[in-house]
């Protein structure tokens, strides 16, 4: 693993979206790229869909 992340995407990201299986395969698809999670998840509700949110930090840093 590279101590930094491909495709110069950056070491933190938060992920966010409605809570359905094409947010849970983005966060599967950053962990297989050697992303790891960083804290919980956070849930809110719009009026009309959960939405939620998940950051995720490169493996090479600490935090």
């Amino acid at each position: 693993m590279t101590d930094q992340p491909p495709n110069g995407l950056p070491r933190y990201r938060v992920l966010t979206g409605p809570d359905d299986a094409k947010f849970c395969h983005r966060v599967s698809e950053a962990l297989d790229l050697g992303y790891r999670l960083y804290g919980s998840p956070a849930v809110t509700f719009d009026g009309d869909q959960v939405i939620v949110a998940q950051a995720v930090l490169w493996r090479g840093d600490q935090g």
